[in-house]
């Protein structure tokens, strides 16, 4: 099955994602996508987890071996940001629109088909 959502996404001067659709919602089967996050490029600022209309996200506290394995300037801004990052508790509910990926101001966001999918 195909994606055939188009959204675009706006930020107001609050910072906050308004994303519009222009077709039908993606309605890819949950499981087969899955989204990379990379640590040493976000900041943990949810706009993920705003825009997830399957509550795939949460932004906590970065986890002692995510931390101990970003580079030297991702460490460097893991700390300035409050040593916090995106998790995705609830991936299988992933039903791959990409919201999520339009919405990160850090592109720190990949979505991909998984293997066989």
């Amino acid at each position: 099955m195909g994606c055939d959502t188009w959204f675009s996404v706006h930020w107001s001067r609050e910072t906050t994602a308004r994303v519009t659709t222009t077709t039908k919602p993606c309605q890819a089967p949950p499981g087969t996508h899955t989204i990379e996050i990379d640590r040493n490029k976000c900041e943990g600022k949810g706009r993920c987890v705003e825009v997830c209309p399957f509550h795939v996200f949460e932004v906590r506290r970065i986890e002692v071996e995510d931390f101990a394995r970003l580079s030297f300037v991702g460490r460097l801004k893991s700390r300035a940001h409050g040593r916090i990052t995106a998790y995705m508790p609830n991936l299988a509910a992933c039903q791959a629109c990409g919201k999520c990926v339009a919405a990160c101001p850090e592109d720190a966001l990949v979505l991909r088909s998984r293997t066989g999918a």
